[in-house]
């Protein structure tokens, strides 16, 4: 904190802060409409920091996650159903397509658990609990 008091005190931090939010807004989630953006947003970042953790907006990932998870804790409501039809239900909510899935499981295999062909594995579970930040329980 001593960098604040050196660089100028919060005049100075407020400048830097206004330049940050005109590039990144990085506020807390108050609508759908923030959380899209936010989502779109991480999705960015992972593609661009992937697991590095010494990536230069590897913080900002992290705080921005935060908030996605904050706004999805208070606003994201699993529902008590089979666990095709939770998927069914994030898919739908998120307006995802199967393609949009396909680092978790193929498209055909997620035609077949939500037609319910097959059940979701353990493997799968984990990635679309992961993918949609709810508890592996609700795949299982």
């Amino acid at each position: 904190m001593n960098s604040i008091a050196q660089s100028g005190g919060m005049p100075a931090l407020a400048r830097a802060w206004a330049t940050v939010q005109e590039a990144v807004p990085m506020h807390p989630i108050r609508s759908n409409k923030d959380y899209e953006a936010a989502v779109k947003l991480a999705d960015q970042l992972v593609d661009t920091i992937g697991d590095d953790e010494g990536h230069p907006l590897f913080s900002m990932l992290d705080l921005l996650t935060d908030l996605i998870e904050a706004w999805e804790r208070k606003n994201v409501v699993i529902p008590d159903a089979p666990p095709r039809e939770v998927l069914r239900h994030l898919i739908e909510a998120n307006k995802l397509k199967y393609k949009d899935l396909e680092g978790i499981a193929s498209q055909t295999l997620l035609s077949d658990i939500l037609a319910g062909r097959r059940n979701i594995s353990k493997a799968v579970a984990k990635g679309l609990a992961q993918r949609f930040n709810v508890s592996v329980n609700a795949f299982v």
